[in-house]
C-alpha cells in the first residue's frame, strides 16, 4: 500500500462555492473573486464546477485570524 486511505463513509463531501460563501458570510461573487485571484481557500475545478475541501476552507480561515 502506497498510503493510508480512509473509508468512503469517513470522507466529507466537497464544499460548493455557494456553501463556502454561506459559511464565510460573504456574497457568492466574493468566493469567485477569491478563486480567480488566488487569495482565498484552495479551490478545485471538478469539470466546470468550483469545489473546496472543508479542511482547506478552515485552514485558510485560520490564516485570516487577526490578533485583537
Amino acid at each position: 500500500m502506497a498510503g493510508i486511505t480512509r473509508p468512503r463513509s469517513a470522507r466529507r463531501p466537497l464544499a460548493t462555492a455557494q456553501e463556502v460563501a454561506e459559511y464565510c458570510g460573504v456574497p457568492l461573487a466574493t468566493v469567485y473573486q477569491w478563486s480567480s485571484r488566488g487569495n482565498g481557500p484552495k479551490f478545485i475545478k471538478v469539470g466546470r464546477h468550483l469545489r473546496a475541501r472543508w479542511a482547506d476552507v478552515d485552514a485558510w480561515l485560520d490564516t485570516q485570524t487577526i490578533a485583537a
